[in-house]
């Protein structure tokens, strides 16, 4: 099935819908769900705008609001059989969905951006640093959450579990469901990642 295209849209209220309008949309969804696709497609130009609307206020981002929007339209195309009628209200069908895909994408962005941002609002830890330490204290707190971020997701969650909550080679293993071994793995390479990084923007020591 081809990917959705989503029209910019006006950010703008949204208008209520007469009597009429309802009965029309319902209308479109009956010929819809019989496997007419260009009633379909009417129905989308008709909520497109305000779906698009209601994600965009969310995550108040264009394109991550584009594509849960096409993601909405998809979902609600592949699941239309279950749409009841008479007296279902297309609109609050479709924005539900829509609720759905950003509360999942918002879950899934705080996941990945909060390692980043307890490194950035961490305290230093007042004790003498090992070898390893001493590379992810030479950074600023800028340049510690811009090269963290630049990591694979092993590497910046093996780095905050050792050096944000100090936790053992044992313990980050246990954590994150892998073996003693590849914890020192990841941990190397990340250190060695950052050296490079911090290298090349002339913020590392020699």
């Amino acid at each position: 099935m081809p990917a959705m295209r989503v029209r910019a849209a006006r950010i703008q209220p949204v208008q209520p819908q007469s009597g009429s309008m309802v009965g029309e949309v319902s209308a479109l969804v009956a010929r819809a769900q019989a496997g007419d696709a260009e009633a379909f497609g009417l129905v989308y130009d008709r909520y497109v705008d305000q779906v698009f609307r209601f994600v965009y206020r969310r995550v108040l981002d264009r394109q991550v609001a584009e594509d849960l929007t096409s993601e909405t339209f998809l979902r609600a195309l592949r699941n239309l059989a279950s749409f009841r009628r008479p007296g279902g209200d297309f609109g609050a069908w479709v924005t539900t969905i829509a609720r759905n895909l950003t509360l999942n994408w918002q879950q899934s962005h705080q996941r990945r951006e909060r390692p980043v941002a307890e490194l950035r609002d961490a305290a230093p830890v007042d004790r003498a640093p090992s070898p390893e330490a001493t590379v992810v204290d030479a950074l600023t707190r800028e340049a510690l959450v811009a090269a963290i971020a630049q990591l694979n997701p092993v590497q910046r969650q093996c780095i905050t579990l050792r050096y944000l909550r100090e936790l053992s080679i044992e313990e980050t293993a246990q954590a994150l469901g892998k073996t003693p071994a590849a914890i020192k793995s990841a941990q190397y390479k990340a250190l060695r990642a950052l050296r490079g990084l911090l290298s090349a923007t002339a913020v590392m020591p020699a």
